[in-house]
Order: structure tokens, then C-alpha cells, then sequence
């Protein structure tokens, strides 16, 4: 990222990626708001980087907690250059236990939670400097994969809301960024055994992440043989790419 010190606003920064983000952008100086349901992991950055850090707790879903964030950023810097919307949710639902009730909860987590951040964080960034608008997606919506269908579904809705804004926002100068990993190491991903050389860890990911984040592209996507390798797929016919998504992902709950 550039030299100067960004005000930046990052969800989930309590685990995975977020935190390794989070970690990352403030060894370069920027300040960071956090926000994440579990505050302890919050706390220890913001004793790691004091004054660096305004810790903002609360669950995104919730449309008034997200107001309240909002508040606090309005009160203590009044503007935003930087909102990266990473928090969300995975949730394995294949068709023995597909119930709406899941895809509801899914949907919270990763779509409305995310509507909840970007309604709040829009009036920041227009009075904001070179203001950029990141939401991260996933690589799983270039091709459905078995027991993702509740996951894929949020998060190629939250892509297409972020393309949109993309159109929209264009005309007042604010970027919108596209985030889209592909297999993390992320606790969740070691819980489901997968062990495949397209993975990286957290670490790499925010790396590459924040490399990238000055330059506002439309899209982040990694890792690049991950994201290759659906390309592929999705060109198969349709039995080949059901059995060959199969193997490419023996576990869903790595997906992140």
C-alpha cells in the first residue's frame, strides 16, 4: 500500500485471514478499526500497536450494532479511506440436510451482514482520501462445488452487489475491490484434513491481499493454480465437472 497512513475499517479481523491482514496493514503503518464478534483477539493487536487500533466488537448481522460502529468511526476519525469487509461464515449443506433455515443463516452471515457494513461505511468513505470499497467473495462462485450451495449462494450475491456498487460508485471516485480466495489454511480448513499444495496460509493471503490493495484492482483472486484449475472445470461437461469437483474438493469445510 502507499506510504501514507490509511484509516481503514476491516471486519472478522479476529481469525484467518482477517487477523493476518489485519496484522499486516498495521506493520505498515496504517490505523485500523476491527470488528469482529470475539473481541480478545482484537485487544491483544490493539496492545501491540498502541494508538494504532480502535477496537469496534459486535455482530454485523444486526443492523443496529453496525450503526453503532459507525458512530464510533464518525466520532473518532470522521472518515473512512479504506473499508475491507472480510467477516462471514461457512456452513456445509449438501442435499441430505438442505434446509432454508441454513441458507438463512448463510445469507446473514456473509450477505446481509456485509449490506449492514457497506451502508454504514459509504458516508465515511466519501469524505474519505482515494476511497476503496473491498468485500471478500470467494472462488467458489466461478463453479459450484459439492455441499457449498448455501456458501456459493451469499457469496455470488455479495459479488454481484460489489460489481454493481462498482458501476455506481465509479462517478464519486470510490473503488470497489473483489476478493476471492480459494483454499486458506485457516482452522476451519485444518478441522476438514485436506491436504493439497493449491493452500495457503493465512499469512501468504494477507500478503498478497495487502500487496495488491494500492493498486485497487477489480479483483484479488488466489491461489492462482486453485483458480486455473476451475477455469478448467468449468469448461467440462457437466458429469465430468461433477466428478472431477469432487475429488478437487474432498472436504467443503475448507472452503473459506
Amino acid at each position: 500500500m502507499s506510504a501514507f497512513s490509511k484509516r481503514i475499517w476491516l471486519t472478522g479481523a479476529s481469525s484467518g485471514i482477517g487477523h493476518a491482514l489485519a496484522e499486516r496493514l498495521l506493520n505498515e503503518g496504517h490505523c485500523l478499526a476491527l470488528s469482529a464478534r470475539r473481541e480478545e483477539p482484537l485487544q491483544a493487536l490493539a496492545a501491540r500497536f498502541p494508538g494504532k487500533v480502535l477496537v469496534l466488537p459486535g455482530d454485523l448481522g444486526e443492523a443496529r450494532e453496525v450503526d453503532a460502529i459507525a458512530a464510533q468511526l464518525d466520532q473518532q476519525w470522521g472518515a473512512l479511506d479504506c473499508a475491507i469487509l472480510n467477516a462471514g461464515v461457512y456452513e456445509h449443506v449438501d442435499a441430505n440436510n438442505f434446509e432454508a433455515d441454513a441458507l438463512a443463516r448463510v445469507m446473514r452471515g456473509n450477505l446481509f451482514s456485509a449490506s449492514h457494513c457497506i451502508v454504514a461505511a459509504l458516508p465515511l468513505l466519501r469524505r474519505g482520501q482515494s476511497p476503496h470499497l473491498v468485500g471478500v467473495a470467494s472462488a467458489v462462485t466461478y463453479l459450484p462445488l459439492p455441499g457449498a450451495g448455501a456458501f456459493g449462494a451469499s457469496k455470488a450475491a455479495l459479488r454481484y452487489l460489489l460489481e454493481s456498487l462498482r458501476v455506481d460508485l465509479a462517478q464519486e471516485g470510490i473503488a470497489v475491490t473483489v476478493v476471492s480466495p480459494g483454499f486458506v489454511d485457516t482452522a476451519q480448513a485444518q478441522s476438514g484434513g485436506l491436504s493439497t499444495p493449491t493452500r495457503w496460509s493465512a499469512h501468504r493471503a494477507a500478503r498478497h491481499i495487502a500487496k495488491r490493495l494500492d493498486a485497487r484492482p477489480l479483483e484479488i483472486a488466489f491461489p492462482g493454480p486453485f483458480i486455473a484449475a476451475l477455469g478448467l472445470l468449468g469448461r467440462l461437461p457437466a458429469h465430468l465437472r461433477l466428478a472431477l469437483g469432487r475429488r478437487l474438493v474432498r472436504s467443503e469445510r475448507d472452503i473459506s
